[in-house]
């Protein structure tokens, strides 16, 4: 059997895992555009605040394509699928043949059409390439200030990349509040404060119309929709990301926002199957069709694509958005629907703003299904727990947010099922 799989991220690599794991024997051969490929890419904020040594980037290591025998070929960008013929053609006009194919492409950064956005200076975020040239830019030019447009996971993590370098960061956010995709209001204004501490300036509601530039051509400024005039060095646009399909939508593979996939990952072309942030299936909790574009689930999701390519049946159970991330020196978690809309839903919630702490759980139907955890974690893997095996709370509800909630109020199956290992806290 020969297997190609198109991107070399978490969902590729846990594919090429999951086939090794059923068939020793099939060719797995991956290409990837990227000149370097099975990097993390969560972690290029950290390199970029020199965090960490550009090597420990790497995420599966240096012997993981040749212990499990993956021809990984970078530098090669997949332009288009012959399906009749099973091949991909590269942008080299070589065609590489398949028996079973991965589309694992991720997401590209959504763009903004503004006057100024082509000037030296304007930086997008989201691969390692878009964190090299910003450090360049920024030891060339000596830059000292920056306006990051969007407020969102990416735009947040970039800010505290460069307040590490030293410089003055503006965000600018069209929402009323940070992390509006993640958080509620209360959740968001404690980053904010953080943020601010470090000395972030915030702008909510409001949006960027211009990037300006001086004498030099080079970015001098951003213009705001209400006229305000945010002088910088450089501009980071983080306003999303959107799946990169174009691939796929070319070769008539049915296609929303994302790849659209059943719960085995196929598409809607047989032997071709996609996974990660490219693709859109029914969420944890049955709505969608939806993109959900994190770590886990395009690492879980490769893990179904990779079994099922190779033969073994497995199934996918729907995306759940969750986040665990520290902003601001404020440590972070939240699971599910945090902030919904609509009626049936009952809100549990503890807010000290003193001590900049927050937890919220959002129940329907005696189960939980949100929750948000803000400077305290304590037992945050617990009500995961409980969202991911939708287990009924009301035995033990008013039991929740209390100091001493633990394993020793769930039911006995579930507790079992929970504790695996010595040192769990209850």
């Amino acid at each position: 059997m020969n297997y190609l799989i198109i991107g070399a991220g978490p969902a590729g690599s846990a594919a090429a895992e999951a086939i090794r794991e059923v068939d020793s024997e099939g060719t797995i051969t991956m290409i990837s555009e990227e000149p370097l490929a099975l990097y993390a890419k969560p972690l290029i904020t950290d390199l970029l605040a020199q965090k960490i040594q550009r090597t420990q980037i790497i995420w599966k290591g240096e012997n993981f394509c040749s212990a499990h025998r993956i021809h990984l070929q970078t530098g090669k960008r997949a332009i288009r699928l012959d399906i009749p013929r099973r091949e991909v053609v590269v942008n080299r006009g070589e065609r590489i043949g398949y028996d079973r194919l991965l589309i694992a492409t991720g997401g590209r950064p959504i763009a903004l059409s503004i006057p100024g956005v082509e000037l030296p200076g304007v930086f997008s975020f989201t691969r390692l390439s878009d964190a090299d040239a910003l450090a360049q830019f920024v030891r060339s030019r000596k830059a000292k200030s920056a306006v990051v447009i969007g407020g969102g996971m990416i735009g947040l993590k970039a800010t505290e990349a460069l307040l590490e370098q030293g410089l003055e960061v503006s965000i600018v956010e069209m929402a009323d509040r940070l992390l509006a995709a993640t958080f509620d209001r209360p959740a968001s204004s404690i980053v904010e404060e953080a943020l601010q501490k470090k000395g972030c300036q915030v702008f909510l509601q409001n949006t960027a119309t211009q990037i300006l530039s001086g004498r030099s051509g080079q970015v001098e400024g951003v213009m705001l929709r209400d006229r305000k005039k945010l002088p910088c060095h450089l501009v980071i646009v983080a306003i999303g990301v959107t799946p990169n399909i174009d691939l796929a939508r070319e070769a008539t593979i049915s296609c929303h926002r994302g790849i659209r996939v059943d719960s085995t990952m196929q598409t809607s072309q047989d032997g071709i199957y996609a996974a990660g942030d490219c693709c859109e299936m029914q969420d944890f909790f049955g709505a969608g069709p939806r993109v959900i574009a994190i770590w886990p689930n395009a690492v879980r999701q490769g893990k179904v694509a990779g079994h099922n390519m190779a033969g073994q049946k497995d199934r996918y159970e729907g995306s759940l958005a969750m986040n665990a991330v520290e902003i601001g020196g404020v440590a972070t978690v939240s699971v599910g629907m945090t902030d919904p809309e609509g009626e049936g839903y009952e809100i549990r919630k503890i807010w000290n703003p003193q001590k900049s702490i927050y937890k919220k759980l959002v129940l329907k139907e005696e189960v939980i299904v949100g929750a948000i955890f803000v400077e305290d974690m304590d037992r945050a893997g617990i009500y995961t727990g409980l969202i991911r095996n939708r287990i009924p709370v009301s035995d033990f509800k008013e039991h929740l947010l209390k100091e001493d909630f633990g394993l020793i109020y769930l039911p006995q199956a579930f507790r079992k099922h929970l504790v695996t290992g010595e040192g769990m806290e209850v």
